[in-house]
């Protein structure tokens, strides 16, 4: 469809924000046979909805070619979340820019006294959440008697977050012969009920494509070992090194974590969810655009609305709860024609789950091991290359000062020095202790065909992780990394294996060590042969659990998708409060960086 079919002033105002054709959201709404009708849109996120129902609007708003004089609202659009509100508001801000109309926006966490004084002056458009909506409603500061057209706006998700009573309040209000327009990413039977309810001979539009992964993102599945879920962020980011990314987590205690962790470790990143006031969440985005920060951590709700322009990565650092989610957080990219790639981090008990979702939603996602130090070196190297090769507009002044230089070092020293003052801008990527169980059967080193069992009387309960436990063994036993096997962690215990032929020196170095007197806690930690395997010790409490009344009892204490409570730690905060002073031992632990307090043993054997 040309621009010319559509009313002067949003045509204008289209050519001039740089469209060339309409989406085909927008371009369906604007079709001969949809104007004037209610209508029940299903669209991809991404796909320009917002400015589709700006131009459904145009037949109500703009009937004469000008925005005619009201002294109530005309129009309303209703949104589930703060962001996205906003979100609309910028739209049709530019869009109805030249035709005089005033845009009022209503939403929590802004100033209500201010919001009332605004709809008191009059306003053209009001843009708002449903219960702030409803607050103005109620006082008698939100007139709906004049109104023309209303959107709900993600209709799917406000019905979701409990907004059904709410938007039947306002609807109820409404002159009964307004247009009604209903946008939703999926219909499920509420949004059915409700378009039989309030709309009279809706007219159905469906721009959904047969496949649910938005044509526009590239989806990648990456699967590691528990403990690894951080790392692997870090190495994600790191070797895509995009312009803005967005990292999901499942609570505010998880975003509030890893965001800590990524500035840690160098990242310019900012949070998002709900514990967030809208000044911070304004802030926190404003920083994004201005490429201030380049990494958002979110929750889903805190996030939903977001229009990044420069939004390239989308990474899924905990399981979304269903396809939907999934669908929704990944639309953040892709969007307005442009790439984007949604990766999703699988701790292999868990991909399973993954892949039936997957499945349902009929999204192809490429299966991929996580990016390794040597990856994204590699990378880094090719993109450095390119950056310092790129021609350099530079003034008289630089030039001189780079002469300057060039007389009294070596154009090689020059280089690198440019070499490690870019390279020293980048976070260091993060060794990994292994991607899935087939690369951790694909690395068995000779001498692990025959091993023995050994236990430390530590576990979950005692923060225990292979990252700082395998260089304590290390110490401890005096031996190197290889001769190290698996690690199964244990709720107040954890197995390890050692090869055979190392085991009898293992055991005296063990032995040595525990009556160290350095007073390092590392040397209070027991370790001994175990009289059972992990596969034994989850056998024996499986029975414990079932009882004499057999099956059917839920388990106390073990973690989602493990079994036993050895093979699935759920990615959580660590315990928040000070951080020690680190005495040496890996990245947590003892000495380590994480609070450590360490169970007595209990009778049983003697440690060695």
């Amino acid at each position: 469809m040309t621009f010319s079919q559509l009313p002067q002033p949003l045509a204008d105002a289209l050519t001039a924000q740089g469209y060339e054709t309409l989406t085909p959201v927008q371009a369906a709404v604007a079709e001969a046979e949809a104007r004037g009708r209610d209508l029940v849109v299903s669209a991809q996120t991404g796909s320009g909805k917002t400015v589709a129902f700006g131009i459904a609007m145009g037949d109500e708003l703009l009937a004469d070619g000008s925005i005619p004089y009201a002294e109530a609202p005309l129009a309303l659009a209703i949104a589930p979340t703060r962001e996205l509100a906003q979100q609309v508001s910028r739209e049709l801000e530019w869009l109805y820019g030249k035709t005089g109309a005033r845009i009022v926006t209503c939403v929590g966490g802004m100033d209500p006294v201010r919001e009332r004084k605004q709809l008191e002056r009059g306003a053209t458009i009001v843009v708002g959440t449903p219960g702030r909506l409803r607050d103005h409603l109620e006082r008698g500061k939100l007139d709906l008697s004049a109104l023309r057209v209303v959107v709900l706006d993600e209709a799917d998700e406000m019905l979701d977050m409990g907004f059904r009573e709410d938007l039947e309040e306002m609807l109820d209000a409404m002159p009964a012969g307004r247009r009604t327009l209903l946008f939703s990413a999926t219909m499920p039977r509420p949004i059915e009920a409700l378009a039989r309810r309030y709309q009279n001979d809706a007219l159905r539009i469906s721009t959904m494509s047969e496949n649910r992964g938005h044509g526009d993102i590239a989806y990648q599945a990456v699967t590691v070992a528990p403990a690894d879920v951080e790392n692997a962020v870090v190495n994600l980011l790191r070797l895509h090194d995009a312009e803005t990314a967005i990292l999901f987590c499942a609570t505010r205690d998880n975003v509030k974590h890893l965001h800590s962790t990524l500035t840690e470790r160098g990242f310019s990143a900012v949070a998002l969810s709900g514990e967030h006031s809208q000044n911070e969440r304004n802030n926190a985005l404003q920083a994004l655009r201005d490429k201030r920060a380049r990494v958002c951590v979110a929750t889903d709700v805190a996030a939903r609305g977001i229009d990044l322009p420069s939004l390239t990565l989308v990474i899924h650092v905990e399981i979304p709860r269903d396809a939907e989610t999934l669908q929704h957080r990944s639309g953040r990219t892709g969007r307005a024609g442009k790439k984007g790639t949604a990766v999703i981090v699988v701790p292999f008990p868990r991909r399973r789950r993954v892949e039936g979702m997957l499945r349902g939603a009929r999204i192809e996602a490429e299966w991929i091991a996580a990016p390794t130090p040597e990856v994204i070196r590699a990378a880094d190297r090719g993109r450095l290359m390119e950056k310092l090769l790129a021609p350099v507009e530079a003034d008289e002044e630089d030039r001189e000062i780079a002469r300057e230089i060039l007389d009294k070092v070596s154009a090689e020293d020059l280089a690198a020095a440019l070499v490690r003052a870019h390279r020293a801008a980048m976070p260091q990527p993060e060794e990994l202790i292994g991607s899935s169980p087939e690369a951790r059967e694909a690395r068995q080193r000779p001498g692990f065909d025959d091993v023995v069992w050994f236990t430390m009387d530590i576990g979950r309960a005692q923060h225990a992780d292979p990252r700082w436990i395998l260089p304590l063994l290390c110490r401890r036993g005096h031996v190197t990394r290889n001769a190290v096997g698996q690690i199964r962690i244990g709720a107040d215990q954890t197995h390890f294996q050692i090869p055979r032929a190392q085991a009898d020196q293992f055991i005296r170095a063990v032995e040595r060590t525990a009556h160290d007197e350095s007073g390092d806690v590392e040397n209070t930690i027991r370790i001994e042969l175990a009289t059972d395997t992990p596969r034994d010790v989850a056998r024996d409490r499986r029975r414990d659990r079932e009882g004499p009344q057999g099956r059917g009892r839920k388990p106390h204490g073990r973690e989602e998708g493990g079994r036993g409570g050895y093979e699935g730690q759920r990615y959580q905060p660590r315990p928040t409060g000070g951080r020690p002073e680190r005495s040496g031992g890996g990245a947590t632990g003892p000495g380590g960086g994480k609070p450590f307090h360490k169970k007595p043993k209990k009778g049983g054997r003697q440690p060695y």
